[in-house]
């Protein structure tokens, strides 16, 4: 059976344009799943009743999913019970549309293909309702609403709708699964590294932790002067440097090592991040940059690693003073736009939570911004490294290697991160207590600085899916450099 449509005005005129649906296909999805219940089973996974344009026929397919998720059948006389009273379909009764539509239907072979047309249809409603929602509020925006807000909130219901509209794969085989797993290994062996997550380049690191791994938030703290960002960068430009795609069958670019990363520098300006990576990469101290205290031969050393450095797939976004929801926004046009597979923050306190949240507490506003980004690293699937500040207590105690207890508003931070690790370098404190020269104590003090020179310790205080402990790193100051420790005393040659 099929509705006689109302007779509409010119289609040609845009005021009357009619939002896109298909009765037919519809009537015909509701009439298999009568006739065959197996139907509903192709279609469930990714249709819901508001997906339906018509309101009866959503009616319709609500009752029937509750009658054979119960482990009863759906036909005409099951469903009569429950849609005896709803008002009529044109001169017919609920009943009698139903022993139509069931009448009509000649096949479910063709279920899953009505049921993606009905689900790409009220897709296409969806955004035109975003679009018309994004009109009136610049027309009618409230004076406290800024246009850089309205952009954010149509961004998020557009990656919202993006991500929802993909239809889940539901129960899968163990053949399936296993399949799966196996995949998971051959990535991982493929991987610089032969890690599971990301790898950082850090041997020892890796080994602890299996790389960075997708969804996690990861929390790097430390006192100033540790190398917090030394370390960050070094690992994004790693991640990058090493990038390699795949392409999949579909057409599509998919990432096999390294990453595509994205940077949000909060603290300094994307030139001052490109100088450190450069006097890293090119072995030239960043203050003798900044001066232009360089000889031809480093000069061409910068030159070749600037070349690098315009090749490898590291954007970087120095705005300062966002909001958690301004990064967020970022952050899913990056992916959206270029791919991502990385993102680090520089760092976590200068990011700010909505207005609401600051003037409760600071306390209130950093538990809203971690669980904004463990939420940002489920929602687009990749591991986020965000920095931290430690507190002062550090400096009071003798022993100055940081513990989770230290982290600034320690309770949220410690709560939501899947990992924390904490960079420690005893040099630092030493040489701050350097003794007069030619005595006793200047002797022991040479020795131990000797002991612990260019040493780093990355302390890794949790991790929620696996060990805990801490891993030497070679650190050279100068050009701000970590690298792996080579256990036999001579740092490895850094690559």
């Amino acid at each position: 059976m099929s509705v006689t449509p109302i007779k509409s005005v010119d289609q040609r005129n845009p005021e009357y344009r009619q939002v896109p649906h298909n009765v037919e296909a519809e009537q015909a999805l509701l009439g298999a799943v009568l006739v065959n219940n197996e139907a509903f089973y192709r279609v469930s996974d990714f249709l819901e009743p508001r997906h339906f344009h018509d309101g009866v026929h959503a009616r319709i397919f609500e009752v029937m999913s509750q009658i054979i998720r119960a482990g009863k059948t759906a036909t005409p006389v099951t469903l009569k019970t429950f849609l005896d009273g709803d008002p009529p379909v044109g001169e017919l009764t609920v009943p009698q549309y139903l022993t139509r539509l069931a009448a009509a239907a000649t096949t479910v072979i063709n279920a899953e293909d009505y049921g993606r047309v009905v689900r790409d249809l009220a897709t296409r409603r969806e955004l035109i309702g975003v679009g018309e929602d994004l009109v009136n509020t610049a027309y009618d925006a409230a004076a406290d609403v800024t246009p850089a807000k309205q952009i954010e909130t149509a961004e998020q219901k557009l990656y919202e709708l993006a991500e929802t509209d993909k239809y889940g794969s539901g129960f899968v085989g163990f053949a399936q699964a296993v399949r799966g797993a196996i995949d998971v290994a051959n990535n991982a062996y493929k991987r610089d590294g032969h890690v599971s997550g990301i790898a950082t380049n850090l041997r020892d690191v890796d080994e602890l932790l299996g790389g960075m791994q997708p969804s996690d938030l990861v929390i790097l703290a430390g006192r100033p002067a540790m190398g917090k960002t030394a370390l960050a960068t070094n690992i994004a430009y790693s991640m990058a440097q090493a990038h390699r795609t795949e392409t999949q069958p579909d057409g599509r670019e998919k990432t096999v090592n390294g990453a595509i990363v994205g940077f949000f520098s909060l603290e300094m300006s994307a030139e001052q991040l490109a100088t450190r990576i450069l006097s890293e990469r090119a072995s030239v101290g960043s203050d003798r940059i900044r001066r232009g205290k360089i000889q031809p031969d480093e000069f061409q050393r910068l030159v070749d690693a600037a070349q690098e450095l315009e090749r490898i797939p590291l954007y970087i976004d120095a705005t300062g003073g966002l909001t958690i929801a301004q990064l967020a926004a970022r952050a899913r046009r990056l992916k959206r736009q270029r791919g991502l597979d990385m993102l680090v923050v520089d760092y976590l306190q200068l990011l700010q939570g909505s207005s609401r949240r600051a003037s409760d507490s600071r306390v209130q506003e950093i538990t809203e911004i971690t669980t904004g980004l463990k939420a940002l690293a489920k929602e687009l699937n990749v591991p986020i490294l965000a920095l931290s500040q430690l507190s002062r207590q550090v400096e009071s105690r003798d022993d100055k290697r940081p513990q989770l207890a230290d982290l600034r508003e320690s309770g949220s931070i410690e709560q939501d991160a899947d990992v924390v690790l904490f960079v420690y370098r005893e040099e630092y404190y030493l040489k701050n207590r350097k003794p007069k020269e030619g005595t006793e104590e200047f002797l022991a003090w040479e020795n131990e600085m000797e002991a612990v020179h260019g040493i780093a310790e990355l302390i890794i205080g949790k991790q929620r899916h696996g060990p805990t402990g801490t891993v030497n790193l070679q650190f050279d100051g100068e050009f701000t450099r970590f690298s792996n420790y080579a256990h036999g005393g001579l740092p490895d040659r850094y690559e």
